[in-house]
C-alpha cells in the first residue's frame, strides 16, 4: 500500500496528523481528509503538477472541473475575480457549509482546476478536520470525492483505501 494512513478520529482534528497532512499539500502530495459530505482528494489547487495528479489518480476526465476548498472568506476572494455582493450575503449565511459558488476565476488559478472554463467554483468546508487542515497548510485546495471516477462518493475512510490507496500520499 502507498498510502499512509494516520489513526487519527475522522471527525476530530489531531496536532500532529494535521501537520503532517499540511506538509504532503504543501510539497505537492495527495492527502484524502473528511468533509461534512464525502471524503475528498486534496492537492495544492495553485500547483498545476498537484491538480494533475488528482485527475491521474482518479481517472478523471481533464475537461471536469474541480471544486476548491478554501480556510476563509478571505481566501476565497483571492482566487475570485469582482467578487459579488450576492457572495458575500451567500458566504455569510451558509459558510462554513457544503454551498459551492461558481464565480468568475482570477488569472493565477490554473486552468486545469476549471476544466479551461472561466469560473472557478469555491467552498468552505464545515468540518473540523478539513478546515484544520486548510488553516495549517494555508493553501486553496482543489479537493474532489476521494474515489476513482464513476464509482461511488467515499464516506468512510475505509472506501478511500479501497479505491485510492495505490494512488495516494496520506489518508
Amino acid at each position: 500500500m502507498r498510502c499512509a494512513v494516520l489513526p487519527v478520529d475522522a471527525k476530530l482534528p489531531d496536532a500532529a496528523a494535521i501537520a503532517q497532512a499540511a506538509q504532503v499539500l504543501q510539497a505537492g502530495g495527495l492527502v484524502a481528509f473528511p468533509t461534512e459530505t464525502v471524503y475528498g482528494l486534496g492537492a495544492n489547487a495553485l500547483d498545476p503538477a498537484a491538480v494533475a495528479r488528482i485527475f491521474a489518480a482518479k481517472g478523471r476526465p481533464a475537461g471536469n472541473p474541480i471544486i476548491v476548498h478554501v480556510a476563509d472568506l478571505e481566501d476565497a476572494k483571492k482566487l475570485v475575480l469582482g467578487w459579488p455582493t450576492v457572495a458575500d450575503t451567500l458566504a455569510e449565511r451558509f459558510w462554513p457549509g457544503p454551498l459551492t459558488l461558481v464565480l468568475p476565476k482570477q488569472a493565477h488559478v490554473p486552468d486545469l482546476v476549471t476544466a479551461g472554463g472561466p469560473t472557478i467554483a469555491v467552498r468552505m468546508p464545515a468540518h473540523p478536520v478539513a478546515l484544520a487542515l486548510l488553516r495549517a497548510c494555508k493553501l486553496p485546495l482543489a479537493a474532489p470525492s476521494a474515489n476513482r471516477s464513476t464509482e461511488l462518493s467515499p464516506t468512510l475512510a475505509e472506501h478511500v483505501l479501497a479505491g485510492l490507496a495505490e494512488r495516494i500520499d496520506l489518508l
